[in-house]
């Protein structure tokens, strides 16, 4: 659920401020106002952080090996200089890489000249002998007169260099460079022998990052005090007196009014109004809690005044993740890597992180389906072990009639007159879910927003477009899957839109004027209307990504096993048995891989979209409670959050 909050003021005598600042941070309760201020000590905490997260930036490319000893260093900085260090460093190597850069290039530019000393033609000039270098192509150099004598150095099918003892006219002498090729060599070397050296101090440095690191969250606590020292407001005409503004879980208040009573603190609290913007704190008991690693994965963040739809989110996403996986065994794959992680993370920190949790649930629903659809590693069912043939129930199995399914709606749903058998019994039957997954999920979404308008008439326009959302599902029965279609279903269709037409703006005033402002808008409600249409058809994607999953799984065990065998034991079986073997690990990795991804793109957009965006309405604007509070204490609201 989303905590209810209140918005508390907080005033403090000028003269105590930072004491109470650094006790209400003790405390570690109140979510503080955001605002836009600066001070001189702000400025100088945010320079070095900045500092800070750029010298960690730089050190995370350099990899620490546990239980290895870091290299020694002759002069090692102390920590107050190992920021500015690391940094000096990372701005050396730039300006090296630079000049290695500058100087291949001068290397390619004067190479076609040869390797000599250029303070030979200063030389030769002190006696007497001037001689200029150009750089012509053959046109300029078939067009000299005879007046101007060259030495011809080198001469190709596109350019003519030479030397020449006065000044070309209108022809730009060529640029030497002050140093020889060979020197240009050893300067290059050179500076790669600093690099590599640079980069070892670095690679040393790098078992340093904890210090870093430990500094950086010290200083990020000081930032959090002076914004909130910087941003306490105070009167012109009463200095002596200051105070700040933040919003505390309703269930927290209770301890902020006895600190304050403690304190001397001046305390006001007043209800949430429309025109604050109060930070959002979920709690949910454990069970439903592991949905959360995913939001942040996501960085999703419900308003205040928007729903918690984690439990929804977390049953519906456990459904979709099974069916774009499909395999059983995946499913027990991928169980037993986040049993084994689970394992890890218990025996090093005493817990079980959530996502691990999560995986676990995630990994588990999906080998109940495709146990119960008969998918291990896409082998044909009647391939598989009689046990697990077993645990495919009817309406996946291939065999009969569809009308053993479903037989709780036979009397409602007409099936199609020509009814599929085989492998097109399993897929309708998918199908079929799929469309009623969608049609579920998106009906619970407007009965919320039913409950959550309530005693507004506007309650009846959502109630409208939810029946109307019931004949849609119908119609999509039937123009897709052949059923046909119950006569209801126009009638919930029709009746669901003139109910959302006359209640959606019945928000108060002349009950017919209200009326027509919803005629105004037909075109955006009758574009809508389509859209929820489609909004129930998208969920066919579910079908179609397991099923593009099932026939990559089951080509590469075609490639992997040809139909006439491995032939008879002996050097070609053990080759063909090794390359099947590589196959096999390969395709089926490749395709979990993928099937991950279409569990991003499809069955997160199913929740994010369709669901919470088009039918909740959610936008997901809010931002998270983070209390004013000290490392430890900011630990402790976290787990008090969960």
């Amino acid at each position: 659920m989303i905590v209810p909050m209140k918005k508390v003021s907080l005033v403090v005598m000028q003269r105590e401020r930072d004491n109470s600042l650094d006790k209400l941070r003790e405390i570690g309760v109140v979510h503080l106002e955001k605002k836009s201020v600066f001070s001189d000590a702000l400025g100088k905490h945010l320079d070095r952080h900045a500092k800070i997260v750029r010298a960690l930036g730089i050190l995370r490319r350099y990899p620490v090996k546990k239980g290895t000893t870091p290299p020694y260093l002759p002069h090692a900085p102390s920590d107050a200089d190992l920021v500015v260090h690391i940094l000096g460093l990372a701005d050396e190597k730039k300006i090296l890489q630079d000049q290695i850069s500058y100087n291949a290039r001068e290397r390619r530019r004067i190479e076609p000249w040869g390797d000599f000393d250029p303070d030979s033609f200063a030389w030769m000039e002190k006696h007497g002998v001037k001689l200029i270098p150009y750089e012509l192509s053959l046109k300029e150099y078939n067009s000299l007169g005879d007046d101007i004598k060259l030495i011809v150095i080198t001469k190709d099918k596109r350019t003519v260099r030479a030397l020449s003892t006065g000044s070309i006219p209108g022809i730009p002498p060529f640029i030497l460079h002050h140093q020889s090729l060979s020197q240009i060599d050893n300067r290059i070397d050179n500076i790669y022998l600093r690099i590599d050296e640079i980069e070892t101090e670095l690679a040393a440095l790098a078992y340093r990052k904890k210090t870093i690191a430990d500094e950086n969250s010290r200083l990020q606590s000081e930032i959090d005090f002076e914004t909130a020292s910087a941003g306490m407001e105070k009167r012109e005409d009463a200095s002596s007196v200051c105070w700040l503004c933040g919003f505390i879980p309703v269930d927290k208040l209770g301890v902020l009014k006895r600190s304050a009573a403690e304190y001397g603190w001046a305390l006001i609290w007043e209800d949430i109004t429309p025109a604050d913007r109060p930070p959002t704190l979920v709690r949910n008991n454990a069970a439903v809690r592991i949905i959360q690693p995913l939001f942040s994965f996501l960085g999703t963040v419900p308003g205040y005044r928007e729903y918690d739809i984690s439990l929804s989110y977390l049953i519906f996403f456990c459904l979709f993740f099974a069916m774009i996986f499909g395999d059983a065994a995946y499913g027990l794959l991928l169980f037993t890597m986040s049993a084994a992680a689970a394992l890890a993370f218990k025996k090093k920190r005493g817990q079980v992180p959530d996502a691990a949790k999560l995986f676990m649930l995630l990994s588990f629903c999906t080998v109940i389906w495709g146990s119960i659809t008969g998918s291990w590693f896409a082998i044909p069912t009647e391939k598989l072990p009689q046990f697990l043939r077993s645990l495919v129930i009817p309406p996946f199995n291939d065999a009969g009639h569809l009308a053993q399914f479903p037989f709780f709606l036979q009397k409602l749903l007409n099936l199609p007159a020509e009814v599929p058998v085989d492998e097109l019994k399993t897929r309708w039957n998918i199908q079929f879910l799929c469309f009623t997954v969608g049609a579920v999920q998106l009906v619970w979404a407007r009965g919320k927003n039913v409950i959550k308008q309530l005693p507004s008439l506007t309650a009846l326009a959502q109630a409208g477009w939810l029946t109307m959302m019931v004949g849609l599902y119908f119609l999509v029965l039937f123009m897709l899957l052949k059923v046909a279609l119950p006569p209801f279903a126009v009638w919930l269709i029709g009746g669901g839109a003139a109910a959302y037409f006359i209640f959606a703006e019945q928000n108060g005033g002349n009950f017919f004027k209200n009326i027509g402002k919803s005629f105004t808008n037909f075109l955006s409600i009758f574009l809508t209307a389509v859209g929820s249409f489609a909004d129930i058809i998208s969920y066919i994607r579910l079908f179609a990504v397991g099923l593009a999953g099932g026939i990559i799984a089951e080509s590469f065990n075609n490639m992997a096993i040809p139909v006439e065998g491995f032939g008879d034991i002996g050097l070609n079986f053990a080759l063909r048995l090794l390359a099947a073997i590589l196959i096999l690990v390969f395709g089926h990795a490749l395709n979990m891989v993928m099937n991950a991804l279409s569990v991003v793109v499809h069955g997160v957009r199913l929740n994010l979209l369709e669901y919470a965006g088009n039918h909740l309405g959610m936008e997901w604007s809010g931002y998270a409670y983070k209390p004013f509070a000290r490392e430890t204490s900011l630990q402790e609201a976290l787990r008090q959050k969960k």
